[in-house]
């Protein structure tokens, strides 16, 4: 691709550029992921926008450096076609949430166009088709594309650039330069295009992460940092990995291992409250950047401890069980051919996991800003050694990630899998109780699709700050029903709301009830099983421990 300058930008596009890109960007979210998580039109702390973005990014900068660090010693130079491929790949197997999906789309779209290019062509011109290729990517990945979302973003973006390229004297960093703007002005238009941002008086959290991107994409390739992008320009050398999979039978139930932002002299005070909480404790690193690790059984105050200490990131945590669950589906990956039928579920909490374990699923365990990624979900359907492998998101956020897991998994080792689009806890509860592995596998899927629709949902939360919902206004410590994944009711009181949407859910027939119990219920299960024995005498009750956070009550009417 052609090299030169107009001005002050630069018209080069290769490996240099894409390396300046993956650290930036990753910097870049890494300085904006509490703002883009805060950018959150619901008062539960779901809002993980940021964090899954900058995970997802993280995902793709890591296997850009481990492929350069192979091609060490090698002959020859590193292709240009080969880092992009690796790149976009590392993308969508470390995509997470819906913004890490259509992220990993948009990467995948644009990257697949630049690799084509050959050494006549403009740089200019197969940004602006990459990026309108990218934006119709990332429309076709949703189901019901709304506008006032990162889809917006990428349209504008993509427009900008397809009328910036249109000059013949245009490079890359020109192009770049008016896609970034653009996007920022898109950004800005949101709240007019989505009602909800409007009322909350934020912009699109996916569509500032975007701009984010974006920038950093400017800054990489024109050396200039663009006027709304914060994030200084350089990396930090990462300290050196910890152990992982390294807990025992006898020890602390918990591994967490943390990146750490802090200043040197807070490290001694930081091991110090790390020993009195566990053992294995390691802290590596220096001048600013350390990697913490230590096997406790109070996941919460080892990384308080950090957060006292300085800022960490990367968190990770391994549970004694579920460390034994991965090595014994190693061992069943390697063991030969594939056969059976096997369901793989992500579950909200420890209680809901037994369930899901009882039934014979296997289980990753998840939540608001701990979700699964697409890799980590490919790496369970493979591990279960099953020919045919049903897969239960039983969250929203982790629909599009489960789906990228399956189309991978048929790509890459022929193994059948379908996406049961179950988007709460209770509806994969009632999916895998009609799971039967002996029937025919689509009989299966179709068995437990209708169970799943068949589930009508809701819960119970309380709110963590004001916030506009789609129930209206409402205050820190206010109780919230959710019906079919919206904010129906605020209120006062949890067993109040909670028989509201009760009354709400069964207004409409019903002859099973299932309400599974979160951290924080007391005794609200108990309360809201009585009310439907009272008033609703005809409908059986089942009852779980859920052990979920955030939502004290998840309820379902069958």
């Amino acid at each position: 691709m052609e090299s030169g300058t107009r001005g002050e930008a630069i018209a080069t596009f290769d490996l240099a550029a894409v390396r300046r890109f993956a650290d930036l960007a990753v910097e870049g979210l890494s300085a904006a992921r509490e703002e883009i998580d805060a950018l959150n039109v619901y008062p539960v702390p779901d809002g993980d926008t940021g964090t899954n973005m900058y995970l997802t990014m993280e995902a793709a900068r890591r296997a850009l450096r481990e492929h350069f660090a192979g091609l060490d010693g090698a002959e020859g130079e590193p292709d240009l076609r080969s880092a992009l491929t690796v790149y976009a790949r590392a993308a969508l197997l470390g995509a997470r949430g819906n913004s890490g999906v259509i992220l990993s789309q948009l990467i995948g779209a644009l990257l697949r166009r630049m690799g084509q290019g050959g050494p006549g062509d403009r740089s200019a011109s197969l940004m602006a088709e990459g990026l309108s290729l990218a934006s119709d990517a990332a429309y076709a990945a949703v189901g019901t594309p709304v506008e006032g979302t990162m889809l917006s973003v990428a349209r504008a973006a993509a427009a900008a650039a397809a009328v910036a390229a249109e000059d013949p004297e245009a490079h890359l960093g020109d192009v770049l330069r008016a896609t970034a703007a653009a996007a920022h002005e898109a950004l800005a238009r949101t709240p007019d295009q989505m009602q909800l941002l409007r009322d909350a008086g934020v912009v699109d959290a996916g569509g500032r992460g975007l701009c984010v991107i974006l920038d950093a994409a400017e800054t990489a390739v024109t050396g200039q940092r663009s006027v709304t992008a914060a994030a200084p320009i350089g990396t930090h050398a990462i300290p050196q990995p910890l152990p992982a999979d390294d807990l025992t039978a006898d020890g602390p139930a918990y591994e967490v291992m943390y990146l750490l932002d802090a200043a040197d002299e807070e490290i001694a005070a930081l091991r110090a409250r790390l020993a009195g909480l566990g053992d294995s404790v390691v802290v590596v690193g220096g001048d600013g950047l350390w990697n913490v690790h230590v096997h406790t059984d109070d996941v919460g105050a080892a990384v308080e401890s950090g957060i006292d200490a300085g800022r960490p990131r990367r968190i990770r945590v391994t549970h004694f069980a579920e460390q034994i669950i991965r090595a014994r589906d190693r061992r069943a990956q390697k063991a030969g051919p594939r056969h059976g039928r096997a369901v793989v579920a992500v579950v909200a909490g420890e209680g809901l996991a037994a369930i899901f374990r009882d039934a014979g699923a296997l289980v990753l365990v998840g939540s608001p800003g701990r979700r699964p990624s697409t890799g980590e979900i490919l790496e369970a359907v493979l591990a279960s050694g099953a020919a045919e492998v049903l897969v239960l998101p039983n969250d929203p956020d982790s629909v599009g990630v489960a789906q990228a897991a399956a189309s991978e998994a048929e790509e890459r080792a022929g193994v059948r899998v379908v996406v049961i689009p179950t988007r709460a806890q209770v509806q994969g509860i009632a999916a895998i109780a009609v799971h039967e592995p002996g029937r025919a596998f689509d009989s299966d899927v179709v068995q437990m699709t209708a169970a799943a629709r068949g589930a009508r949902h809701g819960a119970v939360t309380v709110a963590v700050k004001q916030a506009i919902t789609t129930a209206g206004p409402c205050e820190a410590g206010d109780v919230l029903g959710v019906l079919q994944g919206d904010f129906a009711i605020v209120g006062q009181d949890l067993f109040e709301v909670g028989t509201a949407i009760l009354d709400r859910l069964l207004a409409g027939g019903g002859e099973l009830v299932t309400l599974v119990s979160g951290a924080g219920a007391g005794d609200l299960v108990e309360r809201c099983q009585d009310w439907i024995e009272a008033t609703h005498p005809g409908v059986d009750v089942l009852v779980y421990d859920g052990g979920q956070e955030r939502y004290p009550l998840l309820l379902a009417v069958e």
